[in-house]
């Protein structure tokens, strides 16, 4: 089974998430929207040739109804469909959700005419998301598609990367500066991190790369020591969570870091 993990930059218009929902099938597991953010993640998995229809569908209607143009929302995006990573959720699937990767991106760029940049196994070394964003249009050129963004619909990231968590802290009496110093002072090789405004809150957003290693529990306890005046008030996953990941947290604290046995991987297979 392969994970395709779909970033699209809307999170507001409930009625065309609704659609953009229908569009992915069978493959859909999981569906997180944030209107602060403006943006959506659609967790897809499915056996290869299934998942690259319902993925491709689902891409090909945020397309057709996305506008970059009109966009505002707290999040670094650079298209509507901003992020596409492929994961082999077993080891023996991981050089085909690299080949499922080269193939969206062939497609996107040259049937959609969106440019389109890989990142993950790269060449001989590998090219990292942070530095797609970096780096795109400036230190280097599309690998498909045009050598520009599109005016309605951007530009796009296509992945292949192991597992990771997307899990967001909201803090309380806490500066925008303060969650930045945070933030970084956070940020490692295995812990990528961002701080936004958020409401009446902050919230720093992670990408646990290595949650086996580096888990929520350790992250939420080392941002609560860098609080001496603010406190941590909601922790949330982006999507979905591996079993073996969610079992090396103490159950005792699932709640406290937004975690269930409901956002499993595992579990959704199991019911649908």
């Amino acid at each position: 089974m392969i994970e395709c993990v779909v970033n699209i930059s809307e999170g507001r218009n409930t009625a065309l998430l609704a659609d953009l929902c229908a569009t992915a099938g069978r493959s859909l597991r999981d569906h997180h929207r944030d209107a602060v953010h403006n943006r959506s993640v659609f967790t897809l998995i499915n056996t290869a040739d299934e998942l690259l229809a319902d993925a491709y569908a689902l891409i090909g209607a945020s397309f057709d109804h996305l506008d970059l143009r009109t966009h505002d929302g707290v999040h670094p995006r650079f298209g509507v469909v901003d992020v596409i990573p492929f994961v082999g959720l077993d080891a023996r699937d991981e050089q085909r959700a690299v080949a499922l990767r080269d193939h969206t991106a062939r497609w996107i760029g040259d049937e959609r005419g969106v440019p389109a940049f890989l990142y993950g196994p790269y060449g001989d070394g590998t090219r990292t998301l942070p530095a797609v964003r970096k780096g795109a249009f400036s230190l280097f050129s599309p690998d498909f598609g045009p050598p520009q963004p599109t005016a309605t619909l951007g530009a796009c990231a296509v992945g292949a990367r192991p597992v990771l968590l997307a899990w967001n802290l909201w803090l309380q009496d806490v500066t925008l500066g303060e969650a930045r110093r945070i933030a970084k002072a956070l940020r490692r090789t295995h812990v990528r991190s961002l701080a936004f405004p958020y409401d009446e809150y902050v919230q720093i957003s992670f990408n646990l790369i290595a949650p086996g290693d580096v888990g929520p529990a350790i992250v939420y306890d080392q941002a609560a020591s860098m609080l001496p005046d603010g406190a941590i008030v909601r922790a949330e996953l982006v999507g979905l969570i591996p079993q073996a990941v969610l079992a090396n947290q103490d159950r005792a604290r699932w709640a406290q870091l937004g975690l269930s046995d409901d956002q499993t991987i595992e579990s959704r297979l199991a019911t649908s």
